[in-house]
């Protein structure tokens, strides 16, 4: 789920457009594969899901939406993110407040 890269670190999430609010709603899968769920108010048209996922993950992560990229999954549920400025124990730190 989590990875460090040289650009800082990787987040697999799943998306979930269309929710009532946008919020951590837990783990999907188990293991290597596991990916942060995230529900998201925003519709999945026109990429706003997208946008909402990474401005929700800006603030989560006290960093600009700038830093936040969305390297793989446009079209899919399964995303993977790079947080660039971020470490892999802020993350998971941070994680550990959700899961």
């Amino acid at each position: 789920m989590v990875r460090t890269v040289a650009a800082g670190v990787t987040l697999a999430v799943r998306g979930q457009p269309g929710a009532k609010k946008t919020a951590i709603t837990g783990m999907y899968g188990e293991g290597a594969s596991a990916q942060l769920k995230v529900a998201v108010h925003a519709p999945p048209i026109e990429g706003r899901a997208n946008e909402a996922l990474i401005a929700f993950l800006a603030e989560s992560f006290a960093i600009p939406k700038s830093a936040v990229e969305l390297i793989s999954g446009e079209s899919s549920r399964s995303k993977v993110f790079l947080l660039r400025g971020v470490t892999g124990g802020r993350v998971q730190a941070l994680l550990k407040q959700y899961v």
